[in-house]
């Protein structure tokens, strides 16, 4: 059976620059292409080792399936972060709702749960202290 060889997230975004400042300015995402280049409609984004596309929603799609409204909770994105104290309010700072405060977990994780400016839920995370 054929494996696939990569897996990028592709969020659709109401304001591709408000999205932008979000992913850089509070989980230090790399711009590493945009299509097209002058006025894009769409952004692939480095987070450490992972990758993230956004896109304007356009009202136009190759797959003719609506980009909005989505409907409740569809995408839940992890992000591995060194401090979430520091990001939380970093995000919280940017403009994105905090939804959970961090709080440690039982399975060794640091947690809190913030919105992106679309809305889309994004965790973040780091290991406990040992």
């Amino acid at each position: 059976m054929p494996a696939a060889q990569r897996l990028l997230p592709m969020l659709s975004v109401a304001d591709l620059d408000e999205a932008l400042a979000f992913y850089v300015g509070v989980l230090g995402a790399q711009e590493t292409s945009r299509f097209p280049e002058k006025d894009p409609v769409y952004l692939t984004l480095r987070i450490g080792g992972s990758e993230l596309g956004i896109g304007y929603v356009t009202g136009h799609t190759l797959h003719g399936e609506a980009q909005r409204p989505a409907g409740g909770h569809r995408i839940e994105l992890y992000a591995g972060v060194e401090d979430v104290d520091a990001t939380t309010e970093a995000a919280r700072a940017a403009g994105a709702p905090v939804l959970v405060e961090p709080v440690d977990q039982a399975w060794g994780e640091r947690i809190a749960y913030v919105k992106d400016p679309d809305g889309n839920l994004v965790m973040l995370a780091a290991p406990l202290a040992r």
